[in-house]
């Protein structure tokens, strides 16, 4: 699986970040970093829980 960010639409708010640490960082510099673009099968939940929680729908899973 792929991580993929729509920065146009991504505000930086961290909710991802709040969810799934390992993988989504806001910095001081308010942008969203994925840590991790290819994340282990085993985060696939804490993933998904973090595109349910975008408020913008910024982020997307590719297979």
């Amino acid at each position: 699986m792929k991580i993929i960010v729509d920065y146009d639409l991504c505000e930086s708010n961290a909710r991802c970040m709040d969810v799934a640490p390992e993988i989504f960082e806001v910095r001081d510099d308010d942008k969203l970093y994925v840590l991790d673009e290819n994340p282990p099968e085993s985060a696939r939940e804490r993933v998904l829980r973090a595109i349910k929680v975008c408020p913008k729908h910024a982020i997307t899973l590719a297979e």
